[in-house]
């Protein structure tokens, strides 16, 4: 689908949508459990994965539209071998935390997704899972799925690379808790997006999972994490309500900073603090100069129009901010420089040369190496013109603020990809009066 977007002023008041990083955890927890609801849950392509795993292992997962929750039955800790292939489309967190609970299984599971999720790395996940006893491997040998794992998996100590993904530790902390002997996992090289851990960790202690980091009181700095055996999920009162997604605010926030009408604001409900790294936008927003408030007792984030400058933003624990830091450099003045930045190389798409080139085409001059990308805001100018979303729904929303302050149009092929996270962004956007055309 492509998505013609002309330079435009936005104001009003919309809604943050659900945090899909809870979504996922929040289902597989349920999954583990032997019943519970998530309500307020995001509801879109990679979390229908997430769902339909729960289910291929044994869990009856009901989507109840009018009260906006997921009733789900669960396998109670004991997932069943599933009678077909996991599709786990184009989901990472969804291969990944899902090839936790398949070495719980008594037999093989597979696991597959598209291409691009084929080619993303699996490896570090399937040589713990093989150092706890787990057959787990890459069908064509190179770490990447299709992968098949067998277990059962009864736990242990492990040792893991923390500067790959995250969601390995995530996998093994959720399946750990159900295990007879618990998981002790040590870290062989420094955590990157340690806040997602936090996340997991929040979301194990509201489904009554005792987790751990070692060394540290949160995941920042841990020397590794410590889940013991034989625990029971269970929510408190059977529900758990998911929380508003920080990822997903950056975008409506930095279209705020950008382009909010001169006489008006851009004002975000449901953005209350949880444990997500991704609410650094609001600092890094404050950061470059922007008029926003965070009222953190009312979530609410009010955003206004404002003159950028450029800063140097580290996203070794916020990858997914990326795109959204880069369409800001590009309307502030000087630069500004995103370090630390090789991991998030290895998304959906190598997101670091993705916003090189497709903001080139708009007329913004970057500079990349392996670990940074640089934006020369002063030395650009917004043009629109047409661009590639890549496939990768951070992308495409990430241009579609650029092109609210970029002289003219912008089409930007691909749109359809925000059914990932938020599939009403650009209806969302429409609302904010947004001068948006979609042609599928």
């Amino acid at each position: 689908m492509d998505v013609h977007v002309t330079h435009s002023d936005v104001r009003g008041t919309t809604r943050a949508p659900p945090s899909k990083s809870y979504t996922h955890r929040a289902l597989l927890a349920a999954g583990y459990s032997d019943g519970a609801t998530v309500t307020s849950p995001l509801v879109s392509a990679d979390t229908k994965a997430t769902a339909r795993a729960v289910a291929r292992f044994g869990g009856d997962v009901e989507r109840d539209r009018e009260a906006g929750a997921f009733r789900i039955d669960g396998f109670d800790g004991r997932p069943e071998v599933p009678d077909n292939v996991i599709d786990c489309a184009n989901s990472g967190t969804t291969m990944r935390l899902v090839t936790g609970a398949a070495a719980l299984a008594d037999g093989g599971t597979v696991l597959t997704g598209d291409s691009s999720l084929r080619s993303r790395p699996q490896g570090p996940l399937l040589e713990a899972l093989d150092d706890l006893g787990v057959r787990a491997e890459s069908t064509r040998g190179n770490g990447q799925a299709p992968l098949v794992v067998f277990g059962p998996l009864a736990g242990g100590e492990v040792a893991i690379p923390g500067d790959v993904s995250s969601q390995y530790v995530t996998a093994l902390l959720m399946a750990g808790a159900v295990t007879g002997e618990g998981i002790e996992i040590e870290l062989t090289t420094e955590l990157k997006s340690a806040p997602y851990v936090d996340i997991t960790l929040e979301l194990l202690d509201d489904f009554g999972i005792e987790a751990t980091p070692v060394g540290s009181e949160t995941a920042e700095g841990a020397e590794g994490f410590s889940v013991p055996g034989g625990q029971t999920y269970e929510p408190a009162g059977g529900e758990y309500a998911v929380p508003g997604d920080f990822s997903s605010i950056s975008y409506l926030a930095a279209a705020g900073a950008v382009a909010a009408d001169p006489d008006g604001e851009v004002r975000i409900e449901g953005a209350r603090p949880s444990a997500q790294g991704d609410s650094a936008i609001v600092e890094i927003l404050e950061r470059m100069g922007a008029d926003i408030d965070w009222d953190e007792d009312a979530g609410v984030i009010t955003v206004q129009r404002s003159e950028l400058s450029g800063v140097e933003v580290d996203v070794g624990d916020t990858p997914d901010l990326l795109p959204t830091i880069a369409t800001l450099g590009a309307v502030a003045d000087g630069d500004t420089r995103i370090v630390n930045a090789e991991h998030v190389r290895y998304k959906e798409t190598d997101r670091v040369a993705a916003m090189a080139e497709e903001l080139a085409t708009l007329g913004v001059e970057t500079t990349e190496t392996t670990d940074t990308l640089t934006v020369h805001g002063s030395d650009s100018e917004l043009v629109g013109a047409t661009v590639d979303g890549r496939g990768d729904h951070r992308i495409v929303m990430s241009l579609a603020v650029a092109a609210l302050a970029a002289e003219g149009t912008t089409t930007i092929a691909g749109g359809e990809h925000v059914d990932v996270s938020f599939p009403d962004f650009f209806g969302t956007m429409y609302d904010l009066g947004a001068d948006i055309e979609r042609e599928d």
